[in-house]
């Protein structure tokens, strides 16, 4: 038996901890993709699509600092429930959008379900190593890596054609019943979630608590990089914002949306399985992560240039391989470098650092979206990303990775 499938059969835990985040992520591309197709034939604008991923991951990375300290004081399997269940109650609300004057409720309810996803991911991701063994933890990363990416396909090209052939508040039917289902599938998860909290240790106060942590990345350089390193990506992302206008410019309208957004996923997908290997050789993760942002970039510059739809896929797909493999493998080392104690509150300060570069680069893109050429926008941010890239590589060259992990 394969070894990712023997992992899924054998360890029922963590089988559905990966559904249920297999299931958090579709719903969101359920909702994202008709939204960024439905907003500007509603408006006549590209603006409203660029306010809505960057309220996303802008009021994800407001919420995180706190979400993280929760994820590590409170019971992880609650917090991953509640939030489901909070996202649900707002994401109905997509419902009443229907004209330029509800757009605004779009951006209400993405900033809504994006608290929600702040509590969600941080408990998620720190739970993880807690459910398999630590010979396991490798290939569980890589699969859970795979969650996010392997939904994006399914989720933004269904979504882009469901879109187009029913209508965007189906998808938005479809995403409120996937929401409650990951709800279902994390109360199902016997095993406990956080390692075991000593009796005398002092609850501290949230901010007390991510003072610490925020103490001990700056104090720790090779963990200061690992939590700098998506911000690259995350400067690029505003290419999302033009995914839309640049399919209607090839005339591919929603579905060719839907397959933009999809080919992103299917790179996020397939980068961390093929890259997986490196995992076991750690001295290779600081230049391997130095690379695969540096091909992000380079990657996107070649969009901005060509006239073929098909072959602007293909480098689509090049870039999000570079960009998965970047997050897996920033990801793994986090885990195999932060104890447990810990562990939740700095994968906040990770996702929230990487989700405010993200909507750093969706509002300044935002601001230019109706008056520059998309490929102008493409070109501007594969070039950001590439000389983050460069900038980083110069300032932790000289660190390393070579240790044996040592998960606490």
């Amino acid at each position: 038996m394969p070894p990712l499938l023997s992992l899924l059969v054998r360890n029922p835990d963590f089988r559905r901890l990966f559904v249920a985040e297999l299931v958090v992520f579709g719903s969101d591309w359920f909702v994202m993709v008709p939204l960024l197709v439905l907003l500007p034939e509603l408006t006549g604008s590209g603006t409203w699509g660029a306010f809505v991923l960057a309220a996303d991951t802008g009021i994800t990375a407001l919420v995180l600092p706190y979400a993280g300290t929760i994820a590590d004081r409170l019971d992880r399997r609650r917090v991953m429930i509640t939030a489901n269940v909070a996202c649900l109650g707002v994401l109905l609300l997509l419902l009443l959008v229907r004209g330029p004057g509800t757009a605004w409720l779009a951006i209400a309810v993405v900033g809504g379900m994006a608290v929600a996803k702040g509590f969600y991911s941080p408990a998620a991701s720190a739970a993880l190593p807690n459910v398999v063994r630590p010979e396991d933890l490798g290939l569980a990363t890589t699969l859970a890596g795979s969650a996010w990416g392997t939904m994006a396909v399914l989720g933004a090209s269904l979504g882009g054609i469901l879109s187009a052939t029913l209508s965007p508040y189906a998808c938005f039917w479809i995403a409120a019943v996937a929401v409650a289902g990951a709800a279902v599938l994390a109360t199902r998860i016997r095993g406990p979630l956080q390692a075991p909290r000593d009796a005398d240790e002092p609850a501290a106060q949230a901010f007390a608590a991510i003072g610490e942590a925020l103490r001990y990345i700056a104090r720790r350089p090779t963990v200061l990089a690992l939590v700098t390193v998506k911000s690259a990506v995350g400067l690029g992302n505003g290419v999302l914002t033009v995914f839309p206008l640049l399919a209607a410019v090839y005339g591919a309208g929603p579905v060719g949306a839907g397959l933009l957004f999809a080919l992103r996923g299917l790179g996020a997908v397939v980068g961390p399985f093929a890259l997986r290997p490196v995992l076991t050789r750690r001295a290779l993760l600081l230049p391997g992560l130095a690379l695969s942002m540096s091909a992000y970039g380079l990657a996107y510059l070649g969009v901005s240039v060509l006239t073929w739809f098909p072959l602007v896929l293909v480098l689509v797909f090049l870039a999000h391989f570079a960009a998965g493999s970047n997050w897996t493998m920033s990801n793994y080392a986090l885990q195999t470098e932060v104890p447990d104690r810990l562990r939740g509150r700095v994968f906040a300060t990770d996702l929230m650092v990487a989700t405010l570069a993200v909507s750093l680069s969706q509002l300044a893109v935002a601001t230019v979206v109706d008056t520059l050429d998309e490929r102008v926008i493409l070109a501007g941010c594969g070039a950001v990303t590439l000389v983050y890239a460069v900038g980083w590589w110069l300032a932790t060259r000289r660190l390393s990775l070579t240790s044996a992990p040592a998960v606490s």
